[in-house]
């Protein structure tokens, strides 16, 4: 089973989302990174290890260490503020 870790900075975004449409796609990419965290857009320069995936209207940030078999999800935020 795959270990999931939740950064502070992402917990406090999720808190933040009133729309309980839009915090139920959340969960459901949560559970599909879960059981395939490759399914991201790797990214590259200053953000490389990390990958992403897009939950209208939001991007949610991971990492994934295949090595210690953990996903940490690191953000959730609008594309205009990358």
């Amino acid at each position: 089973m795959l270990e999931t870790e939740f950064k502070s900075n992402f917990l406090r975004k999720i808190s933040k989302i009133r729309d309980e449409f839009t915090k139920e796609k959340i969960k459901k990419q949560v559970k599909k990174i879960v059981e395939n965290p490759e399914i991201g857009k790797p990214m590259k320069n200053v953000r490389k290890g990390t990958r992403e995936v897009y939950v209208s209207p939001f991007r949610l940030s991971y990492k994934y260490l295949k090595e210690e078999n953990k996903v940490i999800l690191l953000d959730l935020y609008h594309k205009d503020e990358q």
